[in-house]
């Protein structure tokens, strides 16, 4: 019986879902595990595997977006049809990938299949039949159409197994999915010249990389050639897609401000320091200057919940927790997992939480839940060298607290000038929901606890 593939809800605040790529061809037997499709969410960019066993067959093309719990696939048994009935309308004809004339063989042997006219085969049981010696053109197909399929070839019998493979087209067919095509056209790409190296001869996005990076114009000029590299085009998809699109957002719906001042961090950096040596021996997470200040900015905004709030409906909406996410930066993009209750919990599970953060969204181990439910966001470019940046606002959130790096300052007593460190902190702020001398007072709170760091030990 046919078996319906939906498109997964990751997380609850997840409305659409953009599938980027199906991983494998259509007719090719899965079972559970097996990787799908790729999906884009606003979050995140994942695998899906498959929950079943069967024959899958996609029900819609790469490249839509498209709300959880829609019809994207089926898993049918061998020999079962596509439920023609339930057929999306956006699904892709079911055309094969690979067409090729068949010549009936010279004398047909018992049992064997004799065929004229279209051989309709998939390219992942093209390459199976040619590793296995199978006559493809033997076979009857028990796939959507009559096309012959991958388990047609492993259940081959010995005579069509026994019989030389057809030889192989001149030209392959090649397989290109809606957004490989794309990026080709945008990086004036010929799909003819593009060497595939996907399953079943399909074109990739590195495979289109490659080719533009082949393709180097030459100035001939008395004998000389006179070449330039050719430019790299990086389509704005999966997780840099979503970046710019609810950054773009943000700029455009909110009235957004940025204030910035100094932190003096001799205290912080001392008590920072303390408690590396007594934590570290206890097998205690040693908070880095970053946790300090997540700490710091979480217990301010308990003095300053405007900070914590949405805008929406035409109102605001002060948020019942205070829910912090921390920036990390990654070589595609950006990622911002939360840490929850951030008020409540003490410095040492801060320090755990985000130092798994770390590692988890580097890794890419990281779950939809732990980049939900934000309500406050902090940014650091501190490690790259950065003392004031004006941070964008996550959308769904009203403010974001900006950090520099910690350095070398002075200040003075009297007449005296005093070493001390300081970093610099930038609060930006919609100006709809936040005005300018709460948001400074915010700030001010922030930096006070820094300024006395034993509160955040409380």
């Amino acid at each position: 019986m046919a078996v319906e593939v939906l498109l997964p809800k990751l997380g609850l605040t997840m409305e659409t879902g953009l599938i980027e790529e199906w991983l494998v061809p259509p007719g090719t037997p899965v079972k559970p595990g097996d990787l799908l499709l790729r999906l884009a969410t606003d979050k995140v960019d994942v695998e899906v595997e498959a929950e079943g066993t069967g024959l899958f067959h996609p029900a819609v093309s790469s490249g839509v977006e498209l709300p959880p719990g829609t019809l994207i696939g089926w898993l049918l048994e061998v020999g079962e049809q596509v439920p023609s009935a339930a057929a999306d309308p956006t699904a892709p004809a079911p055309t094969p990938h690979a067409v090729a004339e068949a010549e009936p063989p010279a004398a047909a042997e018992p049992g064997a299949i004799t065929r004229t006219g279209r051989l309709f085969a998939s390219p992942n049981a093209r390459r199976v039949a040619g590793q296995r010696g199978v006559d493809i053109a033997r076979l009857n197909g028990t796939g959507p159409g009559g096309r012959i399929i991958t388990a047609d070839v492993l259940e081959a019998p010995a005579a069509a197994a026994s019989a030389p493979a057809p030889a192989a087209p001149a030209s392959a067919p090649k397989v290109v999915s809606p957004l490989v095509r794309r990026d080709a056209a945008a990086a004036g790409v010929d799909l003819g010249s593009v060497v595939a190296t996907g399953p079943g001869g399909k074109v990739l996005r590195s495979d289109v990389l490659a080719a533009a990076a082949r393709q180097v114009p030459a100035d001939r000029a008395g004998g000389a050639v006179l070449q330039t590299a050719a430019a790299e085009t990086i389509p704005l998809t999966g997780m840099r897609g979503v970046i710019a699109s609810r950054m773009h957002a943000s700029l455009q719906e909110m009235a957004q401000l940025t204030l910035g001042t100094e932190a003096e961090m001799d205290a912080a950096v001392a008590l920072r320091a303390q408690l590396k040596e007594q934590w570290s021996q206890a097998g205690i997470p040693v908070p880095t200057i970053t946790d300090l200040i997540v700490r710091a900015a979480a217990l301010a905004l308990r003095e300053h919940p405007r900070l914590n709030a949405s805008v929406h409906d035409n109102a605001i909406h002060v948020q019942p927790e205070i829910n912090v996410g921390i920036a990390v930066a990654l070589d595609e993009g950006l990622m911002v997992p939360v840490v929850k209750r951030a008020d409540q919990l003490p410095l040492s599970a801060i320090a755990a939480e985000s130092r798994r953060f770390a590692d988890g969204a580097r890794s890419g181990r990281l779950a939809l839940p732990d980049l939900e439910g934000g309500t406050f966001t902090v940014s650091t470019l501190g490690t790259y060298g950065i003392d004031f940046f004006t941070p964008v606002i996550t959308p769904g959130q009203v403010a974001i607290l900006g950090v520099g790096r910690l350095r070398d300052s002075v200040r003075w007593e009297g007449t005296t000038p005093v070493r001390t460190q300081v970093l610099t902190l930038s609060i930006t702020f919609d100006h709809r929901a936040v005005d300018g001398a709460p948001a400074a007072a915010y700030l001010r709170s922030v930096v006070s606890r820094l300024a006395n760091p034993l509160s955040l030990l409380a």
